[in-house]
């Protein structure tokens, strides 16, 4: 007579490679859905909105706005025109993909698709080529469409001029609407 193997035990079919990580699989899957019904909703922290701010500034006092001050404004300067990118401090912010462009004039950047602001006193901009002033155009266009229009970069010896609250609301809706 011949005697037959006896077939694998239900501990060696979970034990199998295959098994024992399918199994782990689940347990993990089953452990995130249960810690997912006992968690907390996350609580959404308001989003402090600075008061409108509307004045020419210099390069140097532009610097000032990169967001690494107590208010964490960050400004930056498009073909002369400042705009207050804060909304987009995550790009623009300390840390951010395009951190080189806060508190600068960051036209030629832009324009040449390098990510750097200019570290010069004023960057005159007229060496740029056709196609390049066309990308900084462009570049204004958007920033105009999405971000409050500060002010303009003055050239050295300009001077400031002084907006009212009026005149400020006023000039950033002909902004916006050229």
């Amino acid at each position: 007579m011949s005697q037959t193997e006896p077939g694998p035990t239900l501990w060696d079919e979970l034990t199998s490679p295959v098994n024992f990580t399918l199994i782990l699989v689940i347990a993990y899957l089953i452990y995130k859905i249960v810690r997912a019904k006992f968690e907390p909703e996350p609580v959404a922290v308001p989003v402090q909105r600075l008061p409108k701010m509307r004045k020419d500034l210099t390069v140097q006092e532009l610097r000032k706005y990169n967001g690494t001050q107590p208010d964490c404004r960050v400004l930056l300067a498009v073909n002369g025109v400042i705009f207050d990118v804060t909304r987009g401090k995550s790009f623009y912010g300390p840390g951010g993909p395009y951190a080189a462009f806060a508190g600068t004039d960051a036209t030629r950047g832009l324009a040449t698709g390098t990510v750097a602001g200019s570290d010069k006193d004023y960057d005159d901009v007229s060496d740029l080529t056709p196609d390049e002033v066309s990308a900084a155009k462009e570049w204004e266009e958007q920033f105009t469409g999405k971000y409050d229009i500060v002010g303009c970069l003055l050239k050295p010896g300009e001077t400031a001029k002084q907006y009212s609250d009026d005149e400020c609301e006023a000039k950033t809706e002909d902004k916006k609407s050229q």
